[in-house]
């Protein structure tokens, strides 16, 4: 049995990709997608009807200028969720606009139109997960859209304080970035990491446990991954969204693979309960170099990229 389907028996596999035969080939129960991903495939050949679709469908509309454009952008987000639903059994996660990140109320009416657009298509909501990055105004504008029935998955979360926020907020599912903390690490410290001491995996190793010590339900699922061994260290996880890279590395690796994070386990640790309040968030936040900047930097670029997205929505107008 190949790695990847030994990582399968303990972990939901997630493709992380805008590329439909990745996700045929690999299989996946689930799929995200980000602003940088849908900017990359909508600039291929075999994708562009879904761009092209997307401007066609508001040619007569009443809309014009930044707010014709973002509507257009909002249905190509869409309509390569309802492509991905065609291949994945489970959900997609589509994301909000980087540019929201600081603002909750605009956050919570653009995730509930994007829910709208999935439904009038017939998409069951549950089978959406609307990303929104790990900001107090983020997980403020998440837990008011859990409590329609809003399922979300908070991104660009870098640090337990992020995730504690998370759970007691209800959130459907955090996706820690693994990849994107190592390479904090090796360019502050100028180490290499092995797997076992990577920055990123221990990172959602300790987020992981302190979920399950308390019993939290919020799901996690680690991203962003830069090697094979990040994976298979975080073996166990509820969740990790995988490049299609990295899933042809376990596809073709045999080597056996055991599960490294267990909810039992972590049921008997000493673990210290966190503080959760706004004051006691973004201090914790401001004290933690790394996840600032990280965090900051994310939505930074996802922000130059839906920018990117929109000059090539007004190309196609």
């Amino acid at each position: 049995m190949n790695q990847l389907d030994q990582l399968k028996q303990h972990t939901v596999v997630v493709a992380d990709t805008g590329d439909f035969e990745a996700m045929r080939a690999y299989k996946p129960q689930d799929a995200t997608t980000n602003p940088s991903l849908i900017l990359a495939a909508s600039q291929k050949a075999e994708y562009k009807s879904l761009v092209d679709s997307a401007v066609t469908d508001h040619k007569g509309s009443s809309l014009s200028g930044d707010a014709l454009v973002d509507s257009i952008i909002d249905r190509i987000l869409v309509n390569f969720g309802l492509e991905i639903l065609k291949i994945v059994p489970g959900r997609v996660s589509t994301e909000v606009d980087a540019r929201l990140s600081f603002d909750t109320e605009s956050t919570i009416k653009k995730a509930r139109h994007i829910i709208g657009l999935y439904e009038k298509d017939g998409v069951d909501r549950k089978r959406v997960l609307i990303k929104i990055a790990s900001t107090w105004e983020g997980i403020k504008a998440a837990e008011v859209l859990q409590k329609e029935g809003i399922d979300c998955n908070l991104t660009l979360l870098f640090s337990l304080a992020q995730a504690v926020a998370c759970a007691e907020g209800g959130i459907k599912l955090i996706s820690p970035f693994v990849g994107r903390i190592l390479d904090w690490h090796k360019k502050s410290t100028g180490k290499d990491f092995s797997a076992t001491e990577d920055p990123g995996v221990l990172s959602v190793t300790e987020i992981y446990n302190y979920y399950k010590h308390f019993g939290y339900t919020t799901e996690v699922m680690g991203a962003s991954f830069r090697n094979k061994g990040e994976i298979t260290e975080l073996c166990g996880c509820d969740l990790l969204t995988i490049s299609p890279s990295l899933l042809g590395e376990l596809q073709k690796a045999e080597e056996p693979i055991t599960a490294k994070l267990n909810a039992a386990n972590a049921k008997s640790l000493k673990i210290d309960r966190l503080i959760c309040d706004e004051k006691s968030f973004r201090w914790a936040l401001n004290q933690d170099a790394m996840a600032t900047e990280k965090t900051a930097e994310g939505i930074r670029n996802f922000g130059i990229d839906i920018v990117k997205l929109e000059k090539l929505v007004q190309a196609a107008l």
